[in-house]
């Protein structure tokens, strides 16, 4: 049976809704800018492969100014959300420096925002095939990640690892965690592998019983790069989370601990233009200005509105900050939403906490390249709740996006489309 959606216009419950909110201001427009650029999207590692060794602004000169919607433009280019790429699932991964995965669909509902002609077992290929893998990496969070991804990035944050370690360290009083380290590894990669944490913890606890189960968990995971292994993860498959090494999953070594300089350039091409703090919240480091400052002759500059200082590639899209933006459904814990400390590229700020709900992310709704609302998909309809009044034009467009989002992810389902309540107070 072939996908059908039928959009009905059911007015909110007013009774359980929460009061109505003020209007969203309109994005302020842009101050003086630099002159737009526009142009095809291309692989992050290809954009800074290219970036051109060109001197950086003089002391003396200004940095041009990009406002909000300028902004806006640029990061969405990057992040394929302006225009659909024809990239494969596998290259789109590779320049978006991995999708954030802390439940199994994201990445799917998050590739087919992006992606013309993706479909779901593409991705749920690529992991059964281990070219791309579920790993802890940034913020302390799972992602998928290509395989050769995995084994570089995983390195990279291994700092923030013994950061979050640290915070357990009374639960770990007496532990040798070279020997804890040894001993995971030997758990994870023997006959009896994977495991899943619930058994990892119980073998450690019976080394060190007098040690937090938790924490002993935490540690094997910190000091190891633990994958979850398939069927968890794959489209349409369930699974329980079992783990073992990167290297033993994907036959071969991790390499040695990398500079971040190539890092910072794959980000700023996926996620410029930015600055240092917007970079070290995305990959959850720290003192990443030194790389920023080695590359700044090969960068240009720029400010925002508050005056903080930019970093971007010189042929990276910087599209017209009136470049239409077509709506997108994006799924909970988009890293769109994650990658920056300033965030009102993306949120406005009086929207600021919209998508969260105690612990609870939603998914959330992009209208004109701006939040602008929640979405749910259970019970055999898809519910979008708009933070403010949408145009009639407006309105057919996020209809038209969502018939195509369920047709790419169920097509063999049918849905109704309502614009309703997600979040009730």
């Amino acid at each position: 049976m072939r996908n059908t959606t039928k959009a009905t216009s059911t007015a909110p419950d007013t009774a359980l809704e929460e009061p109505p909110r003020a209007a969203r201001k309109a994005a302020p427009k842009p101050g003086p800018e630099t002159t737009p650029k526009s142009g095809r999207t291309r692989d992050s590692a290809t954009i800074a492969a290219q970036a051109p060794v060109t001197p950086g602004s003089g002391p003396a000169t200004p940095a041009p100014l990009l406002g909000p919607r300028a902004l806006n433009r640029a990061t969405l280019a990057r992040q394929l959300l302006l225009d659909r790429s024809s990239m494969s699932a596998k290259d789109a991964l590779a320049h978006l420096l991995g999708l954030q995965a802390q439940n199994v669909k994201p990445p799917y509902y998050a590739l087919a925002a992006r992606l013309d002609g993706f479909g779901p077992e593409e991705l749920s290929r690529l992991m059964a095939d281990r070219e791309a893998v579920r790993i802890v990496t940034m913020r302390s969070t799972i992602h998928t990640h290509t395989a050769d991804d995995c084994l570089t990035l995983r390195p990279l944050v291994q700092p923030a690892r013994d950061r979050e370690l640290a915070y357990f360290r009374k639960g770990l009083v007496g532990v040798d965690l070279d020997r804890l380290t040894t001993l995971a590894r030997d758990l994870v990669e023997g006959e009896d592998g994977p495991r899943t944490m619930k058994q990892l913890r119980e073998a450690l606890l019976a080394e060190w019983p007098d040690a937090d189960p938790q924490a002993l968990g935490v540690a094997a995971r910190c000091r190891l790069p633990l994958v979850q292994v398939t069927p968890r993860g794959l489209w349409g498959r369930s699974g329980q989370v079992a783990l073992t090494t990167a290297e033993h999953w994907l036959g071969r070594p991790a390499e040695e601990t990398p500079a971040p300089d190539a890092t910072v350039l794959r980000y700023l091409a996926a996620f410029g233009p930015a600055s240092v703090k917007d970079m070290q919240t995305w990959a959850g480091l720290t003192r990443l200005r030194d790389a920023f400052e080695r590359l700044r002759p090969r960068l240009l500059t720029f400010r925002d509105e508050h005056g903080t200082e930019l970093f971007d590639l010189p042929d990276a899209p910087r599209p017209d900050p009136d470049t239409p933006a077509p709506p997108r459904f994006l799924p909970e814990f988009d890293n769109l939403l994650l990658s920056h400390s300033d965030r009102t590229r993306v949120v406005p700020a009086d929207l600021k906490g919209r998508t969260w709900t105690g612990n609870q992310a939603h998914c959330t709704l992009l209208v004109d390249g701006f939040l602008a609302g929640l979405w749910r998909l259970a019970d055999g309809t898809l519910t979008i709740e708009s933070f403010g009044r949408l145009t009639k034009d407006q309105r057919a467009a996020v209809v038209g996006e969502a018939e195509r989002m369920l047709g790419v992810l169920h097509p063999d389902a049918a849905y109704g489309i309502r614009f309703g309540t997600v979040v009730r107070g």
